[in-house]
C-alpha cells in the first residue's frame, strides 16, 4: 500500500481492478468498479461474503446512478422521493437498468444506491468519474470497522489501499425502502 495516500493513487488502484477503503457516512467502505466482475469477486473474498448477495453503489452526483436505474418500471416519484434525501447516508433500492451488470445484483430485480453525502467519498467517486461498489469494511459477521487502522488489522495485504479519514456522524448506515 502506498504511504499517504490521495485520491489520485485510489483512482489508479480502483482503474487497475483493485480495492480502495475509505471513510463513510457510518463505517468504512471497501470500494471497487462495480463493471469490473474480477474486482468485486476480490471484495468478496476478502470479505468472507456469500457471493449471492447483491451490492450497494454510492456515487457523487445523480448524474453517475441515473443509467443504473430502469425509468420505464420507476416512477417519477419514487426517483424524487430518493433524491429528496441525497446527498446523504440513505440507500434506496431501485428497479435496475440493462446498464447494471448481473455480478451487481446477484439475481435481484433492483439495485441498491446512494448518492453519499461524505466528503471523501464523494470526491473518490468524481475523481473516478462514475459509481463505485460500497460494502461495510468488514470480514462477513464481524462489526464493521470504523477506522483506518481497523480496517489494516482486518485485511492487510487482501485490500490495495486505504484511505484515511473520518467517518461521519452516523452510528450505521441507513436503509431506505425499496422504490
Amino acid at each position: 500500500m502506498p504511504t499517504n495516500p490521495t485520491i489520485d493513487d485510489a483512482v489508479r488502484i480502483l482503474r487497475s481492478g483493485g480495492i480502495v477503503a475509505y471513510p463513510t457516512e457510518a463505517v468504512y467502505g471497501l470500494g471497487c468498479d462495480p463493471f469490473n466482475a474480477a474486482a468485486l469477486d476480490r471484495v468478496f473474498a476478502a470479505k468472507l461474503r456469500p457471493s449471492a448477495r447483491g451490492v450497494l453503489l454510492i456515487a457523487s452526483d445523480y448524474a453517475q446512478i441515473e443509467p443504473l436505474i430502469d425509468r420505464r418500471t420507476a416512477s417519477a416519484a419514487s426517483i424524487e422521493r430518493a433524491l429528496a434525501t441525497w446527498p446523504g447516508p440513505h440507500t434506496w433500492i431501485f428497479p435496475r437498468s440493462d446498464a447494471v451488470p448481473e455480478w451487481i445484483a446477484r439475481g435481484h430485480a433492483g439495485v441498491a444506491l446512494r448518492v453519499t453525502a461524505h466528503p471523501l467519498a464523494s470526491e473518490l467517486c468524481r475523481a473516478f468519474g462514475g459509481p463505485l461498489v460500497s460494502t461495510s469494511a468488514n470480514r462477513h459477521g464481524d462489526a464493521p470497522a470504523k477506522t483506518a487502522a481497523e480496517v489494516r488489522a482486518a485485511f492487510g495485504n487482501d485490500i490495495d489501499l486505504v484511505l484515511d479519514g473520518e467517518v461521519g456522524g452516523l452510528s450505521a448506515p441507513r436503509r431506505s425502502a425499496t422504490l
